[in-house]
């Protein structure tokens, strides 16, 4: 009788569950050393693997993501609308999880003495080419920064906003060329992005080891506590997507569109449903259009462009996700976020959204990019990692909601919504 598959973030939560429990044991019997010897390795080298991928990814997926959206200009008003929506609930999102975090503060409970131990460890693993944050900008500086003098070099140090500004640029400027002479360019950096997903899907596949590896290294070294942390930040993302969702959404529903707040829901359970499940906005997607139209009277050339647009663009609740995760590993490692970084954490989660794929496992790349931005050390994703697929499944539900939140205020602010079709 063969054994069923197992999915790999069923793999992920088992690795998750035995290097805490293994880490547990090293730490009450003495063999802590062993662990950080011979163990904690892997888990480096699968960081340092993630890291690989992060400047490739977002340049060629931004680059391409961008060229591609040419119904913007004649789409005009309704495209219009559509992005300023979505940059306006994404900044949203990722400030609640900010300003959340900073009042729980669920980072703060590890002693003085265990917090040393991270940044220290951090500290030993860190490449010397990474960019780190030494000084903390000004607003105007921060602004002015994300101009790069030199693209080639802003690539090669990791510059993450300057990185995101000349992909966009550099997209947006290829739809203003001839289709004949610009559609080469764009075909190829298509096939580099295409390269680079799949070079993700394949280190993903060593998550597991990378998770038990990097689990049982920080349980080892500091204990049940740290796994009593885990547990605060992830009610602390829970309740930040809950306070995103009732409190934006519906007060968008409420003020903005026709349609009620228990019909919305009611309609677009299926798609909620499937997102939950897959964790997947992309392939929520059929289902997302035809609750939205079916059920919630919106007309399909409405939904065929606000929908599309915002599997690829609307990341609301991963964006919230990366304000936690942020706030609370610069908690974790002793760091004092300014206003500037933290207005830099708010600029990169919404521009990394117009990037970042609507498939499972996108947030940890994107999530790589925002602590880039301001120098937290990316060891940190792994201590989170291995609660990531549920809280993933969690925040794709939010997205897709908010994609369906902005098709019936297009339709409504549009005047084209019809409440007859409207049903459950």
């Amino acid at each position: 009788m063969r054994l069923p598959k197992l999915q790999l973030y069923t793999k992920v939560l088992i690795a998750l569950v035995v290097g805490a429990v293994f880490g547990l044991i090293a730490n009450r019997f003495g063999f802590a050393e062993f662990v950080g010897t011979y163990i904690k390795p892997i888990g480096t080298a699968f960081i340092r693997l993630i890291s690989m991928v992060v400047v490739p990814l977002v340049f060629a997926s931004l680059l391409v993501g961008t060229a591609s959206l040419k119904d913007i200009r004649t789409l005009g008003r309704i495209g219009a609308k559509t992005l300023i929506f979505y940059m306006c609930t994404t900044a949203a999102a990722v400030t609640i999880g900010l300003l959340l975090t900073d009042f729980v503060r669920p980072g703060s409970s590890l002693s003085e003495q265990a917090r040393q131990k991270l940044v220290q460890d951090a500290d030993s693993q860190k490449d010397a080419t990474a960019p780190s944050v030494v000084e903390k900008p000004a607003i105007r500086d921060l602004l002015l920064n994300v101009i790069p003098t030199n693209p080639v070099k802003a690539l090669v140090d990791g510059q993450m906003l300057q990185i995101i500004f000349f992909a966009l640029l550099m997209g947006i400027c290829l739809t203003l060329i001839p289709e004949e002479r610009g559609r080469p360019v764009i075909d190829f950096f298509k096939g580099i992005d295409e390269i680079i997903v799949r070079m993700v899907h394949v280190i993903m596949l060593a998550a597991p080891y990378g998770v038990f590896a990097l689990i049982a290294s920080v349980v080892a070294d500091f204990g049940v506590g740290i796994l009593l942390m885990l547990i605060k930040y992830s009610l602390v993302v829970l309740l930040g997507l809950g306070l995103h969702v009732f409190v934006v959404y519906f007060a968008v529903l409420k003020t903005l569109t026709k349609t009620s707040i228990t019909r919305f829901f009611r309609g677009i359970r299926p798609a909620q449903l499937m997102a939950f499940c897959s964790s997947s906005s992309n392939a929520t997607l059929p289902v997302t259009m035809d609750c939205v139209t079916e059920r919630l009277g919106v007309p399909s050339h409405i939904c065929s462009f606000t929908l599309p647009l915002g599997a690829t663009i609307n990341m609301d609740g991963t964006a919230l996700y990366q304000g936690v995760a942020a706030g609370f590993l610069a908690q974790v490692y002793g760091m004092d976020l300014s206003l500037a970084q933290q207005l830099t954490i708010v600029l990169t989660a919404v521009l990394a959204s117009i990037g970042t794929a609507g498939i499972p496992g996108a947030g940890v790349i994107m999530l790589a990019i925002v602590l880039g931005s301001v120098g937290v050390p990316l060891q940190g994703i792994g201590i989170i990692m291995g609660v990531d697929r549920f809280l993933d499944m969690c925040r794709t539900v939010v997205n897709i909601t908010g994609d369906s939140v902005c098709a019936v205020f297009v339709a409504s602010t549009e005047g084209q919504i019809d409440t007859e079709t409207q049903r459950d």
